[in-house]
């Protein structure tokens, strides 16, 4: 039995995941994080990790998909779930030092820029005042992110000094730290690459819908794209300095023709990308985590 941590079964990814295995004569048992119960100390008188009526240690394997918001306790209890899992002998895809790694965009770029990958010019601070310093020095256009997110939510380009400054305060004001990005013109397009175990097998350019933001998820237009060996070189390079067994790497090209790793996502959708490609995704991650099993 493989099972699949997700929020919801019949979202548009999980299910095909879900249908792609029961397909290959895989059982599955889909659950949501909150719903586990753990236990400590009870010596085999009941399971460790148990969600809806089943003992998780029994999985071959667990495929994680994006584990909700939440308080920073249900985070973290729910990341820790996870090393349990893992240390229970359930191969956990992704690891979850991987998804730990991934969905900081701090850590993740410190990682990636070690791994001698290309990144934006990047300011971290709780101080509104260095902000706005760094407004400057990073060229009067920025992109402020949250430090931890996905799908282009919360994310603002400010290109003039009072509009950042407003920024740096309001997010100052409700205690988020300052994650601060040199904007970089990618000729209204970036590239998301789709790696399953070291290999890139899909691709596509994600083209600005109205603004400037290409997720798919915020009206972003999914065009196939076959990659050079460099784009795929640089986007298993970046999901292996994460860890990430599958991964959807994002790069924008540079008017002098270099590639910078702008985010990785370690729980990533795809349903604009095995639309757009034709390629069955789902099926290549249920094969995937058949092998996987234990």
């Amino acid at each position: 039995m493989v099972g699949i941590a997700t929020r919801n079964r019949d979202s548009w990814c999980s299910s095909r995941i879900i249908k792609a295995l029961e397909a290959r004569g895989v059982r599955v048992h889909s659950f949501s994080l909150s719903q586990v119960v753990a236990r400590v100390g009870f010596k085999g008188e009941a399971p460790v990790l148990e969600a809806k009526g089943i003992d998780l240690s029994k999985l071959g394997a667990l495929l994680v998909r994006p584990i909700g918001p939440g308080s920073l306790d249900e985070i973290i209890f729910r990341v820790d779930l996870l090393h349990r899992l893992e240390a229970l002998g359930v191969p956990v895809v992704n690891k979850p030092s991987a998804i730990e790694r991934a969905v900081d965009k701090y850590y993740a770029l410190t990682i990636l820029e070690r791994a001698g990958l290309k990144v934006p010019k990047t300011v971290v601070t709780e101080r509104p005042a260095e902000a706005f310093k760094a407004f400057s020095q990073l060229g009067g256009d920025v992109v402020v992110k949250p430090v931890f997110g996905s799908r282009g939510l919360g994310v603002t380009r400010a290109s003039d000094q009072e509009a950042a400054g407003r920024v740096f305060r309001l997010l100052a004001y409700n205690h988020f730290v300052l994650y601060e990005q040199e904007f970089i013109w990618h000729g209204g397009r970036d590239i998301r690459c789709f790696v399953i175990d070291g290999r890139v097998v899909a691709s596509m350019y994600r083209v600005a819908g109205e603004g400037w933001k290409t997720n798919v998820s915020r009206g972003g237009i999914p065009i196939p794209f076959k990659p050079s060996s460099l784009v795929e070189q640089t986007a298993v390079r970046a999901a292996e300095a994460l860890g990430c067994e599958i991964a959807g790497v994002d790069l924008m090209e540079t008017k002098d023709g270099s590639l910078l790793v702008h985010e990785v996502n370690s729980q990533p959708g795809f349903r604009g990308l095995q639309t757009s490609s034709g390629i069955d995704i789902a099926g290549l991650i249920a094969e995937y985590l058949i092998r996987k099993a234990k």
